[in-house]
């Protein structure tokens, strides 16, 4: 492999390309795989803005936004890493209202979040009509492996070192998580594209080499 280091405005100007390129109708489905701190939200919010500019009809799509009631999310308790990797998550309902409707045959329409954890209810938001090739970002952790039909995939990869001093005291019960989730799942090899995070400001680009 190559890494190759670039600039945030380029790595932005590189996915659109690539992303743009995928498109096809009735929408397309991508993924920007990470944990919090290596930028995920960051990211795609910078993707959607250009994307748009461009014409093309995006949202993003948070996983924060796509939590299952607290009653079925803190089953093993609410500082349970296990519990995070797998019950946290609505990923069933990701897979109903967001990339389902864009696969072929679908309507097009995208329901942005599905949870209000705040509140533990559902925000009752409207769908969003992508039209006919419009594109949904979905930035969260422990996106891949799952199965879930993605059209194309991208990890966002921090070292172990990094991920523990960024991450906040109180929420590194979670580490074991990601770090479970990165020795099963391997996502620098199953994503299509990886992005090295350690330093944001300078990202640096994963190349597979043939």
């Amino acid at each position: 492999m190559r890494v190759r280091p670039t600039t945030s405005e380029n790595l932005v100007a590189e996915l659109t390309e690539t992303i743009t390129r995928r498109a096809r109708p009735p929408g397309t489905r991508i993924a920007l795989d990470g944990h919090p701190v290596s930028g995920t939200r960051e990211l795609t919010d910078s993707l959607v803005r250009t994307l748009r500019v461009a014409g093309v009809r995006a949202v993003r799509v948070g996983m924060w936004d796509y939590l299952r009631p607290a009653s079925l999310r803190f089953e093993r308790g609410r500082h349970n890493p296990e519990g995070l990797r797998e019950d946290w998550f609505d990923l069933a309902g990701l897979s109903r209202e967001v990339l389902t409707p864009l696969a072929p045959g679908g309507s097009g329409h995208v329901l942005p979040a599905l949870w209000d954890p705040d509140r533990d209810r559902s925000p009752r938001l409207a769908r969003t009509d992508l039209g006919e090739r419009g594109m949904a970002l979905v930035e969260g952790p422990l996106l891949l492996g799952h199965g879930l039909d993605f059209d194309f995939t991208v990890h966002l990869w921090v070292s172990e070192k990094v991920l523990h001093r960024r991450t906040p005291v109180e929420d590194r019960w979670q580490l074991p998580a990601f770090a479970e989730y990165a020795r099963r799942t391997r996502p620098e090899r199953t994503a299509d594209r990886v992005i090295r995070m350690d330093h944001p400001e300078r990202p640096a680009v994963v190349d597979a080499l043939d």
